[in-house]
């Protein structure tokens, strides 16, 4: 089974097609690279919700945790219960 991390960096990069993928490292902004935007933002959250069997609350949906693939992996691990993902 392939990790969080790499399920949703390959869900990003299939679903939002950018040349900046191939630069973007864990932490860079996803909204900076042009990679993400509202509409973006709410077919990630239908998706993670799928994916994951988790529910992703309104006032959850804020950069902190939406805005590059290591947020979204703490995210996703933490609403999962997952321990000893890096911070």
């Amino acid at each position: 089974m392939q990790s969080t991390e790499t399920r949703i960096r390959e869900y990003v990069r299939e679903t939002f097609p950018s040349p900046e993928h191939a630069a973007l490292e864990r932490e860079d902004s996803l909204f900076d690279a042009g990679i993400l935007d509202s509409i973006g933002v709410m077919t990630l959250v239908v998706w993670l919700e799928k994916e994951f069997s988790i529910m992703v609350d309104d006032d959850e949906v804020i950069p902190e945790n939406f805005d590059g693939i290591g947020p979204l992996t703490r995210y996703v691990s933490a609403k999962l219960g997952v321990a000893g993902v890096e911070g």
